[in-house]
């Protein structure tokens, strides 16, 4: 059986279920004196999404890449018709970018992806080495009310270039709390 024995210097009131461990050891848990809702594994918010058809990209143009289908939402931050993912936990984020055309024709010099904030660039991704798409992310500290996230791509290119929809493996926007502010 497991107990929960709060110091002698607590304060407040609330509920608390702990389900005891699988050992016949002491195990320890500190909470942190904060207010708002403690987030812990599982519940903190988490997306990704892709594109469900091809998306053409227009060279030497920053262009927002329209991420319309989740395949997770847990929050639901996720806005599948702006392409947006607006955090509504303030907390540290891991954002992820990965986009590819899938071909050389036309001739592309140059894939940049970039994750932007409050539609202003954040940080760029610059190409593979393979010349067919781009890979990467950072981290970010979102408000949990009015920051929002999306995606561009810039490809410079002897034409347009296409990145392919329907590709949840391969052509993501994915994102996930890290620890809260």
């Amino acid at each position: 059986m497991a107990a929960l024995i709060p110091s002698a210097s607590a304060t407040g009131s609330g509920t608390m279920t702990l389900a005891g461990p699988s050992t016949n050891s002491n195990q320890t848990i500190t909470i942190p004196d904060a207010t708002g809702t403690m987030m812990v594994s599982g519940n903190m918010p988490a997306f990704s999404a892709y594109l469900s058809a091809d998306q053409t990209i227009t060279s030497n143009v920053n262009t927002k890449i329209a991420f319309n289908t989740e395949q997770f939402d847990t929050n639901s931050c996720y806005d599948t018709t702006n392409y947006r993912f607006t955090a509504n936990v303030a907390g540290y984020y891991f954002i992820n970018l990965n986009f590819w055309t899938g071909s050389a024709t036309p001739v592309v010099s140059r894939y940049n992806g970039k994750i932007y904030k409050n539609g202003s660039e954040f940080f760029r991704i610059n190409d593979l080495l393979t010349g067919y798409g781009t890979v990467g992310g950072c981290l970010m500290y979102l408000n949990g009310t009015t920051d929002y996230v999306e995606a561009y791509a810039n490809i410079t290119t002897t034409g347009t270039a296409v990145i392919a929809g329907a590709s949840p493996n391969i052509n993501v926007f994915q994102g996930y709390m890290v620890r809260s502010a």
